[in-house]
């Protein structure tokens, strides 16, 4: 193997999303994730604490999106209206990622360990986006609703999008889902 080759994170995360589509999560080792890529093990844990963080690589860069996006929002907004700009901006982001995020959600669903640890990366932004909420002047429990409101749109939006053919971006998927949220709640 090469000592140096570019986009070693890139490299990997591919190998392990064919790999899990291929054998499986639970089949699968870091080593074999490694192999795959043309790279050691000890570079992939260079990277990524475990076989599962590979899935999850993006999910702080995301939060920030998130963040800064909502940060960036004129205070002025109401809190849903600036939620709803919010994943508008941030679906952006996924726009050519269908296939990827097809693939990658599939693997999540297959095994409860994934699909935990999903979730936990949706109540950590869930957390940061009622922290940032809250500093732009929204009290609790508004900040709160507003936030998971919010993880709730993006997450129903975003399966609805993936088991779909491809054809429409996510933010259509986001759009159609606060639209039923605001139905159910009364608002729309």
């Amino acid at each position: 193997m090469s000592r140096w080759e570019p986009d070693a994170r890139g490299r990997l995360e591919k190998a392990a999303l064919d790999l899990y589509s291929e054998r499986g999560y639970e089949q699968t080792t870091a080593a074999q994730i490694a192999e795959r890529a043309g790279l050691t093990e000890r570079t992939f844990f260079r990277h990524y604490a475990d076989k599962r963080e590979v899935l999850f690589g993006g999910s702080s860069a995301l939060e920030q999106a998130f963040v800064d996006t909502l940060t960036d929002i004129p205070h002025v907004a109401a809190p849903i209206d600036a939620m709803a700009t919010t994943l508008e901006t941030v679906a952006a982001l996924f726009l050519e990622r269908h296939e990827h995020s097809r693939r990658r959600q599939a693997v999540i669903v297959a095994n409860a360990e994934l699909r935990e640890r999903e979730l936990i990366k949706l109540a950590s932004l869930s957390a940061a986006l009622a922290a940032t909420l809250r500093s732009r002047g929204v009290k609790d429990p508004a900040a709160t609703l507003t936030a998971e409101a919010g993880i709730t749109v993006f997450k129903v939006g975003f399966e609805r999008w993936v088991t779909d053919n491809g054809d429409r971006p996510l933010a259509d998927f986001l759009r159609e889902s606060l639209d039923e949220l605001k139905v159910v709640t009364g608002g729309g």
